[in-house]
């Protein structure tokens, strides 16, 4: 069972059913079947197969594996089993945490949202490996990537420091920066982001394969990119801090690298490479092809509104709401939605997430809906901010309790405390703990039953 709290959740058939639909989509995105279905190893020929592309290699090659991000633990997981731990070398892989059992690949738990000295230290292992194995043109250099993995893979530039960079992260988390935005800036602060980990191991060829978190599956923005080509520059990296106000705010270490990369005297990114091959394996639409395949068995007629759901959350749950009271999606009862969405924080927070925020929202803005509503919203990695709480389900009932205990929900959405509103309310937060896999946000709406 992936929601762990699935009992005291689904105190009516249609909460029960739409937990059903969410962990279909979940199981549809783990690593393990993902991986299975993309990738192969024909041991007799020594090749490797990735969504029909063959990669060969001698009897005498190698395979390395390497990478970072919430499902990079399972991923590697999976690869053993699917290669074989004895044709593979040596690897390393950092993830955030959970129940992985690898044999030939080491895993290091690092730092997630905010990077930490163990993410260093394990990056700092996987570039080692190039020159401890003196790996060459010849050899495979497998990486596996996945959402996270910007946090999870930190290795700063000479002279800006881990805190440094913590703290422009956080800075630019707070201020409702979009996550590519975010890796822009960090891309400009690593050494391994923005392609260049994959230029690191030229001439050895690169295959990524990657769990795609992001709206659009832009591979330069997944886990930053360390194994593609960059577009962004130092003059993209200082203008989002410039637009988010946080020119003042920054680092000085890290306004002055910037700046030196405006002056030509620190390397940009690379824009082409040559020995990297990436492959998307794994994105929010096939968890929610899953989940309509669900709804579809347990007798409802599901509707894929978007994977690619973006913008304020608040905005964006009103939006939708709308569209529902004005019947836009007339003769569907279950309505599927993918992406993710940005919370500008206030400046005293209080506690949740988006998920948490979008439900909290949809209690006012489905209040006038005149037929049985039922919203579920949740992050698939299972943390959603906080790490204790995936997301939300809120219904009818939900608003009766929060207008019989006289809860002023509007005064709990403008100060971000969806999570303390919640709570209040009982029977609305979703735990999964973390799932091993991260595909981005997954929505459900059950109307008109």
């Amino acid at each position: 069972m992936i929601i762990k709290n699935r009992p005291e959740l689904a105190i009516t058939k249609s909460r029960d059913e739409v937990l059903q639909i969410i962990e279909a989509g979940i199981k549809r995105v783990l690593p393990p079947n993902i991986m299975r279905m993309a990738v192969s190893y024909d041991a007799p020929h020594h090749t490797i197969m990735v969504q029909g592309d063959s990669f060969a290699l001698s009897e005498t090659n190698r395979i390395f594996v390497i990478g970072g991000g919430k499902a990079s633990g399972l991923m590697a997981q999976a690869l053993e089993a699917i290669i074989g731990i004895e044709n593979i070398t040596d690897g390393i892989v950092n993830f955030k945490g959970g129940q992985v059992r690898t044999q030939g690949i080491k895993t290091v738990i690092a730092g997630h949202p905010t990077p930490d000295q163990r993410g260093v230290s394990g990056v700092s292992e996987m570039l080692a490996l190039k020159e401890r194995y003196s790996i060459d043109e010849n050899d495979i250099v497998i990486c596996l990537l996945s959402g996270g993995g910007s946090a999870l893979m930190p290795y700063p530039v000479e002279g800006v420091s881990l805190r440094d960079k913590q703290e422009i992260t956080g800075l630019l988390i707070s201020s409702g920066a979009k996550i590519d935005e975010i890796n822009v800036v960090r891309k400009h602060l690593s050494q391994v982001k923005g392609g260049q980990l994959g230029a690191f191991y030229a001439p050895a060829r690169v295959i990524s394969l990657i769990l795609a978190d992001v709206v659009g599956n832009d591979l330069a923005t997944i886990a930053s990119g360390p194994t593609t080509p960059d577009p962004s520059t130092f003059t993209d990296a200082y203008d989002i801090l410039n637009r988010h106000n946080l020119l003042t705010k920054t680092p000085k270490s890290v306004i002055g690298f910037i700046e030196k990369g405006l002056r030509g005297e620190a390397p940009e990114t690379p824009k082409t490479l040559k020995n990297c091959h990436n492959y998307i394996i794994g994105d929010n639409g096939l968890a929610l092809e899953a989940m309509a395949a669900k709804a579809r068995e347990l007798g409802f007629s599901p509707y894929i509104i978007t994977s690619q759901q973006t913008g304020d959350t608040t905005e964006v749950a009103y939006a939708r709401a709308r569209e529902l009271i004005e019947h836009k999606y007339a003769g569907y009862d279950v309505l599927l939605i993918g992406g993710e969405t940005t919370i500008n924080l206030p400046p005293k927070a209080g506690r949740g997430g988006r998920n948490q925020h979008y439900a909290a929202v949809s209690l006012l803005a489905m209040a006038k809906y005149p037929n049985q509503w039922l919203i579920a919203s949740i992050g698939t990695d299972g943390t959603d901010f906080l790490p204790d709480v995936a997301g939300a389900i809120v219904d009818q009932g939900s608003l009766e309790t929060a207008r019989n205990m006289k809860l002023d929900i509007e005064s709990y959405i403008k100060r971000c405390d969806s999570n303390t509103l919640l709570k209040g309310i009982g029977n609305s937060l979703i735990v999964t703990g973390d799932t091993g896999t991260n595909v981005g946000d997954i929505i459900v709406y059950l109307v008109g039953v």
